[in-house]
């Protein structure tokens, strides 16, 4: 098997060495795994291409990578470029720092970069970790020990169209996971981000984004509050954005 590695973290990114380990159990020996990932992190880059401006890529090691630019990116140049000749069999994106949950899922480079593999053909998944203060001190404990067998389970699952799967890890020592859990993307009742001004040395004053995970406030069984109780959750996205359920009452609205 053929594996293509990416994330949005960037390529010193440790979740990215957990990742190339479960990578290359699930290669075998006679497997490849290809690491192309952005050159310094793009956390909160979604779905974003280099569209409007040139990229560099720096080949840095054996089937290894950089480049300077988005997540979406690394998928497209391993893809059509470095691997155009002989195609990825699959294409992992993280494991990222933090969880992709909820509407984490909407502005996740990590994500963003398993539906660019989805989109290109290549059955694709994200792999995310969710830590807290209160959890191990080794933040990809779950995903380190778990993250082969989950993996494995999810590619028995099926890969249709436009569909990749988001797998999140609790920020558990792995023999307190509960288990894994297949579910639905769940929105928080609570705002994602909160705005925070910041007072710098210069005496200028910034707005910052700062995170709150919340997650609690989403609904029950959905994977934001399931992967916050203690499960692996895994929940099949795709590329398809229309609302199904909308689209004939917009017809009929619109007379």
């Amino acid at each position: 098997m053929r594996i293509l590695i990416t994330n949005d973290d960037g390529i010193n990114a440790p979740g990215l060495v957990v990742a190339e380990r479960i990578a290359a159990e699930i290669a075998g020996p006679e497997g490849e795994v290809w690491v192309i990932s952005p050159e310094s992190e793009r956390s909160g880059a979604s779905h974003a291409i280099s569209y409007t401006v040139g990229m560099r890529m720096h080949e840095i090691g054996e089937r290894r990578y950089s480049i300077d630019g988005f997540p979406a990116d690394c998928a497209l140049v391993g893809i059509h470029r470095i691997l155009r000749d002989a195609p990825p069999d699959l294409l992992i994106s993280g494991v990222n720092r933090g969880h992709n949950v909820a509407e984490d899922v909407i502005y996740s480079g990590t994500v963003g970069a398993a539906m660019e593999g989805a989109l290109s053909g290549i059955p694709s998944i994200a792999m995310s970790q969710f830590y807290s203060k209160d959890g191990p001190a080794d933040l990809f404990a779950s995903s380190r020990a778990m993250g082969v067998e989950v993996l494995r389970k999810v590619l028995k699952m099926p890969f249709r169209g436009s569909a990749f799967y988001n797998i999140n890890f609790p920020a558990l020592p792995p023999e307190e996971v509960l288990g894994i859990q297949v579910c639905p993307q769940g929105l928080r009742a609570d705002a994602t981000f909160d705005v925070m001004d910041y007072l710098a040395p210069n005496g200028r004053t910034y707005q910052f984004l700062r995170h709150g995970t919340r997650n609690s406030s989403a609904p029950e069984g959905s994977d934001a509050n399931l992967c916050y109780h203690g499960w692996v959750t895994v929940t099949p996205l795709h590329a398809q954005m229309t609302d199904m359920d909308l689209l004939e009452d917009a017809r009929a609205a619109l007379g």
